[in-house]
């Protein structure tokens, strides 16, 4: 009768292999929820820095919107040059305007140059960033006490600008017109981020309602 029981118990066990597949199969399983946990978060992640940075570039088409269909024409208040180096477009525009959205401040007195421009990142020489350099107009000292760095987006490859004029109905590259300003500029960025170059087309004028 004892040994009976003794076989009835040792039936009702697990075995050795029993329980090394069991710890087996756990471990497969938490290393494949490990991997799709990871895979999850990793694209969370970018698809989080990718708005992000959509979020940077659709700021910045409303703040030029908002800057240049402020700007007065017949005074000089827009200029733009086409610059390259190494290939690459880096072209440049300048403006002239008070406190508003041009200086990013309410407050600020007289008239300012702002020339959006690109230039290394501070510590990164080999990558640029695209901003605005602020000075009093008038003054031609340079150095930190006459002028001041805004940077609005980073990572910048190259940039290009074209102006839209209605006289000749087709785009240019260079805008020297002080008396008129562009019907339409078009911007153009290369982003390191994305194979397809970033573009908007503002109107300098607002269209009535």
């Amino acid at each position: 009768m004892f040994t009976a029981l003794v076989r009835r118990s040792r039936q009702a066990a697990f075995t050795l292999l029993e329980i090394t597949l069991a710890v087996g199969i756990l471990g497969m399983m938490s290393l494949a929820i490990y991997r799709f946990v990871q895979t999850n978060l990793a694209a969370l992640r970018i698809s989080a820095q990718t708005n992000r940075i959509d979020a940077q570039y659709a700021g910045f088409e409303a703040l030029l919107s908002a800057q240049w269909q402020s700007l007065p024409s017949g005074i000089g208040a827009l200029v733009g040059e086409p610059l390259k180096l190494e290939e690459r477009s880096r072209d440049e525009m300048t403006w002239t305007c008070s406190a508003g959205p041009g200086l990013l401040t309410r407050y600020a007195p007289g008239e300012y140059t702002v020339n959006m421009r690109l230039r290394p990142m501070p510590k990164q020489a080999d990558r640029l960033e695209l901003g605005l350099l602020r000075k009093m107009k008038g003054d031609t000292e340079t150095g930190d006490e006459h002028e001041s760095w805004v940077p609005l987006l980073a990572d910048v490859q190259s940039m290009q600008i074209r102006y839209f004029n209605p006289r000749v109905n087709q785009w240019i590259d260079r805008w020297a017109d002080t008396v008129t300003l562009p019907r339409l500029v078009r911007v153009t960025i290369t982003r390191a981020d994305r194979s397809a170059p970033w573009e908007s087309v503002i109107a300098l004028g607002r269209t009535p309602l």
